[in-house]
């Protein structure tokens, strides 16, 4: 389905469980990192059978229109400050993964009102929402 036809809902980012996804490849594009896809790679060519397993509905972005999908692709920026572009993701170790998601689960984000992805998905404060006023 076109993005066109998303629930306008979610550009309000208030619910959990609407996902923006993409791929993270790495230097020689090895070693991808695969997150739920709705953009337009080749990647998603079956995106029927998750449709049909998962009974989810799976919406895609217009070619070359990567804001249509900002938060996936300002993670995306989050995650290359720990893991650049040019470094093979094949040799990262699971503790590499662990601390990057750590950090970036509990880092403020202005489109959660300065709360955190954990914050938001466990509903929930930390010391660091108190200490901003959350």
């Amino acid at each position: 389905m076109s993005i066109d036809e998303r629930p306008e809902i979610v550009e309000e980012r208030s619910r959990v469980g609407d996902w923006e996804g993409n791929t993270v490849i790495g230097k020689n594009h090895k070693g991808k990192l695969h997150t739920p896809t709705y953009d337009n790679g080749k990647e998603m060519a079956e995106h029927e059978q998750i449709t049909e397993e998962l009974g989810l509905k799976v919406y895609f972005a217009h070619p070359y229109s990567s804001w249509e999908r900002g938060v996936n692709e300002n993670t995306n920026g989050l995650i290359r400050q720990y893991f650049p572009k040019d470094r093979e993701l094949t040799g990262i170790t699971r503790q590499e993964v662990e601390q990057a998601m750590e950090r970036l689960n509990h880092r403020p984000r202005n489109t959660f009102g300065f709360r955190t992805s954990y914050e938001v998905f466990f509903s929930t404060h930390t010391h660091l929402t108190v200490a901003l006023g959350g």
